[in-house]
């Protein structure tokens, strides 16, 4: 696995890497980590992947399953 970039962003921290011919996007809030694994063959290349882990309603719905997530998460841990 090899690291291409780190995008910023204020409330999560979105990883590029690349892996036998796929991007892979890694969007990483608190404990938990979401990833999208995007064939090399599906895009343009690395400007559009990035283009990608910008978009503006794509990351609200990251941003949306990483709260759906830490609840879910949250509610099983307090049965133990």
């Amino acid at each position: 696995m090899r690291l291409i970039d780190n995008i910023p962003h204020p409330k999560c921290s979105i990883t590029l890497l690349t892996m036998n011919q796929k991007y892979i996007l890694k969007f990483e809030q608190n404990n938990l980590e979401q990833t999208y694994k995007i064939s090399e063959m599906d895009v343009t290349g690395e400007a559009e992947v990035r283009e990608i882990a910008q978009d503006t309603e794509f990351i609200e719905k990251v941003l949306a399953r990483f709260e759906t997530m830490e609840e879910d998460f949250y509610k099983v841990l307090q049965g133990y």
